[in-house]
């Protein structure tokens, strides 16, 4: 009896814990998207910001963080899924492998505002790349490769052995065997870790005050030759994202009606966070549903 009397009482405590984690999350979600959606219009999606004078938008900011996310993505992913597949298929148990895996430990638990500092040092000043496009990209790559890495190593390793064999025992080749069995099982895991990473790096802010700049320079849409200052896809221009106008707006915004567009800029910040969390979802089972034939 008192066995059993325990056993309730700790599932209790745990449900109710679980239920204060929901609360707290739905109340911080529902302030930040309450205040900030009756702000959000087609105007403040596409205009151009402003400093002194209200009215101002989010589009260049909103195209700049949508431009570094695909950046950081062409530079970290090929990089993650050769060491994912490294550690999880062909490293063997020496110092090396140890060496990479602490080293992978290492940088997931460094803080953003270090790797800013740390791309500032390096990319701005030493490689004299200035506040740019690029130097944000590649700090948000040392930013995300970690977390990455790991994801995909993880979702290999989720694969079972007897895949392994099977291919081995037709006569494949290991690369053979990783490439036409291993990665299609994985993928459903590898696109959930890269979505939800994307996410997270959305939304980063610290490493980018350093690295791609505080200011949203005046960009023309029109033109999209990408060795021209005024292209938006020049990689050496500095680029403001959403998640540092956030910050700048709540730390020295001086137009009229800075407020609304820090609650307006917040609640697409989150709208978009949560679009990438849900797609995650969405996709990994889609996929799996369709690699493994199953409803």
């Amino acid at each position: 009896m008192k066995t059993k009397l325990q056993n309730n009482v700790a599932i209790t405590v745990i449900r109710v814990i679980a239920a204060l984690v929901v609360l707290i999350l739905a109340f911080l979600l529902g302030d930040i998207l309450i205040s900030g959606i009756p702000h959000i219009s087609w105007h403040f999606l596409t205009a151009a910001s402003q400093s002194f004078t209200s009215g101002g938008g989010i589009g260049v900011q909103l195209f700049n963080s949508i431009y570094l996310l695909i950046l950081t993505l062409i530079i970290s992913f090929p990089i993650s899924l050769g060491a994912g597949i490294f550690l999880s298929e062909y490293a063997p148990k020496n110092i090396f492998t140890a060496t990479v895996r602490m080293a992978i430990e290492v940088l997931s638990s460094l803080p953003s505002v270090v790797v800013g500092l740390f791309g500032f040092l390096l990319f701005v000043v030493q490689m004299d790349m200035g506040f740019s496009i690029l130097s944000g990209a590649i700090a948000l790559t040392f930013f995300n490769l970690p977390l990455l890495t790991r994801n995909i190593e993880e979702s290999l390793r989720a694969v079972p052995d007897l895949q392994r064999e099977a291919g081995l025992s037709l006569g494949l080749s290991k690369w053979k065997t990783v490439t036409k069995i291993i990665l299609p099982e994985a993928l459903p895991g590898i696109v959930t870790g890269v979505v939800l990473g994307a996410g997270r790096v959305f939304g980063e802010a610290a490493a980018l005050i350093y690295t791609a700049g505080q200011s949203a320079t005046n960009i023309n849409f029109g033109n999209w030759n990408p060795f021209n200052s005024t292209s938006p896809l020049n990689l050496m221009r500095p680029a403001e994202t959403l998640a540092v106008h956030i910050w700048k707006i709540n730390s020295e915004g001086v137009m009229p009606d800075a407020a609304a567009v820090s609650a307006g800029s917040s609640a697409v910040l989150i709208i978009a966070v949560l679009i990438f969390n849900f797609s995650a979802r969405v996709i990994g089972n889609q996929l799996y549903r369709k690699l493994t034939a199953t409803k």
